[in-house]
């Protein structure tokens, strides 16, 4: 019995935006690439791209050879889950495009694996081959022997012929900003500290998740699953900040990277108390603080200004490494709020007009340009029965 592997990819270029998908079928013993497709599709979410690709590669594959086993891998780890049946599939618009998908091959042909996006670069070449011709062109092409030998295929001469045009072209046209990086923005859960609502920084007692903590980090990485779009996770040192990092990561299958420029705000003196007791033993100070950014909480803890410093310098910093990427970073109130502040360019006093709940999701989009853009604040819909 025939053999093939069909390596299959999608992307949204603002989930929903502009979107395309890209699919290969290789043969499963020479490793030849037999088909590549590839397709833009409009404005729908990242998620029906990815499926969308799927559905591409399976019937060209069926087109081959309608009794053949095929083995999909793709980055998706929410389309291989699903397709495996170990997750529900819950969001409307991807119930059909899966079962479409499960009827293209016989039940027990088709097996899943989920591969790093790395290992995955021809099908993710071929679905932004599709995002940038954003609409102009598609191509499902059977590749020759000596094709898939020497790597030279029609889409990528299209691409290149594309580029030219667009090079050669005079006057305006719509900038191209790519796939922007994406930092999705997880508060961590409660602490014993926080239904009291005490201050609690990277100067304090470094308190652990609570019951109610760890649950609402469960139902947060449940939300994150069914989402499917989180490819990093980068986490606080401190101790809240990690054990919800590692439920999402427990969850998802993905590592956690520590990064110390996300660390809450040392609070000096103020760690552990209310407000209300903070008002009560330093008025003066609190005013201040209060009214100026460049003033430090009681016994020298981090200004405002300081936390946007170093939350500028770490954006920066990810920004550069994983563009294009959508990465969570589990940090605490007063980076999540400053990555926020930033974004909008929005003035210190802002901070104190944000809510922002335990375990609550927010989201900033960072483009090549140098701007940005909030697409989520404060979500707290996962954390409700």
């Amino acid at each position: 019995m025939r053999e093939f592997i069909v390596e299959a990819d999608g992307g949204s270029r603002g989930n929903p935006g502009p979107a395309g998908y890209g699919s290969v079928v290789l043969d499963a013993a020479t490793g030849q690439t037999l088909v590549e497709t590839y397709e833009y599709l409009g404005v729908v979410t990242n998620n029906v791209a990815e499926y969308r690709g799927l559905l591409a590669g399976l019937r060209a594959a069926h087109d081959l050879d309608p009794s053949a086993r095929v083995h999909v891998r793709m980055d998706s780890k929410l389309v291989v889950e699903q397709m495996s049946g170990r997750w529900k599939i819950k969001h409307p618009d991807m119930k059909p495009l899966a079962l479409e998908a499960g009827r293209v091959f016989a039940p027990g042909q088709v097996t899943y694996e989920w591969i790093p996006r790395e290992q995955n670069k021809r099908a993710d070449r071929l679905a932004n081959e599709a995002m940038d011709s954003g609409g102009s062109a598609s191509s499902v092409r059977k590749l020759s022997s000596a094709e898939s030998a020497s790597g030279v295929t029609s889409t990528k001469v299209e691409a290149d012929v594309r580029a030219a045009k667009a090079v050669a072209s005079p006057g305006w046209a719509p900038a191209d900003m790519g796939v922007p990086a994406t930092f999705v923005l997880l508060r961590h859960g409660e602490t014993p500290l926080t239904p009291q609502k005490r201050f609690s920084g990277s100067g304090g007692t470094d308190p652990s998740l609570s019951d109610i903590g760890r649950e609402q980090a469960r139902r947060a990485a449940e939300a994150l699953a069914e989402r499917g779009t989180i490819q990093h996770i980068l986490a606080s040192p401190l101790t809240r900040t990690r054990q919800t990092a590692a439920a999402v990561a427990e969850r998802l299958g993905i590592e956690v990277t520590v990064e110390d420029g996300l660390i809450e705000t040392d609070f000096g003196a103020w760690e552990g108390l209310t407000f209300g007791e903070v008002r009560e033993r330093y008025p003066d100070d609190l005013n201040t603080w209060l009214s100026d950014p460049e003033a430090e909480p009681t016994g020298g803890g981090e200004s405002f200004a300081a936390t946007a410093t170093r939350i500028a310098a770490t954006r920066d910093k990810l920004v550069a490494a994983y563009a294009g990427r959508t990465v969570l970073l589990v940090t605490h109130v007063t980076p999540i709020k400053t990555f926020v502040r930033l974004a909008l360019g929005a003035p210190p006093e802002s901070l104190f007009r944000m809510e922002l709940s335990a375990a609550s999701l927010s989201a900033v989009a960072y483009y090549a340009d140098g701007n940005a853009s909030v697409r989520l604040l404060n979500d707290t819909s996962h954390l409700r029965p």
